[in-house]
């Protein structure tokens, strides 16, 4: 089994007889459809938490242009507990969403204390 990106500049088109059938549903059964997919459930409210979090801790580390193991290294995080942070695997706790508010808000004040 392989990998296949889709490049969205060049989708292939749908076939004829499934977008008939797409077009006519209304939103509401395209909804229960989708809701109904046993191998799609949707997210539960923590699983969707777990991704915010993990959403703005990942934007945090690009903004600074970091990949995981140095941004881990430079703010002294265990790498392991990011990647599964930024995966949405695990929910950080209060003081770790504190400390990325932190290094989000006051960066040069957190690389004072740390180099001290």
């Amino acid at each position: 089994m392989g990998r296949y990106r889709l490049d969205p500049n060049n989708l292939r088109p749908l076939d004829p007889d499934f977008e008939r059938r797409m077009d006519a549903m209304t939103p509401e059964e395209i909804e229960q459809n989708a809701l109904d997919d046993p191998d799609n459930p949707p997210s539960t409210d923590e699983e969707l938490d777990r991704g915010v979090a993990g959403r703005k801790v990942r934007l945090l580390r690009r903004s600074l242009g970091l990949s995981q193991p140095e941004f881990a290294e430079r703010y002294r995080i265990n790498l392991a507990r990011l990647r599964d942070i930024e995966q949405g695997r695990t929910m950080p706790d209060s003081a770790f969403l504190a400390y990325i508010t932190v290094i989000e808000t006051e960066r040069e004040a957190v690389d004072r204390a740390l180099a001290s």
